[in-house]
């Protein structure tokens, strides 16, 4: 199974082949993901769209294990759900959440 890590890194490059879409988003997000693979990373879908390792700024912060975002961008999970059942937690911009829906445009 891959790694949160290992999926922060294909966001990256997805990001980078499709600056446009990913700048239409509009927001730049924290994700915050614990246990093994887990790390923070700051995903701009703004201004300048891509992927660093590490603290910054964001108007929406993404709580949730590492092990649960690797299985709801395989599939495995849904988000909603995971909300729901708290397991992924929302700081910040409600709004700005429901629109990471679009990110799974880019990430294809």
């Amino acid at each position: 199974m891959a790694t949160a890590q290992e999926k922060m890194t294909e966001a990256a490059t997805k990001i980078a082949e499709h600056k446009d879409k990913a700048a239409a988003i509009g927001a730049v997000y924290k994700f915050v993901l614990a246990g093994d693979g887990g790390g923070t990373w700051v995903m701009n879908l703004k201004d300048n769209p891509g992927v660093t390792e590490g603290e910054g700024d964001a108007a929406c912060t993404i709580k949730m294990a590492a092990n649960d975002y690797v299985d709801m961008l395989e599939g495995r999970a849904n988000g909603q759900q995971l909300f729901f059942s708290g397991k992924l937690k929302i700081e910040g911009d409600m709004g700005l959440a429901m629109k990471l829906q679009k990110l799974t445009e880019v990430l294809k």
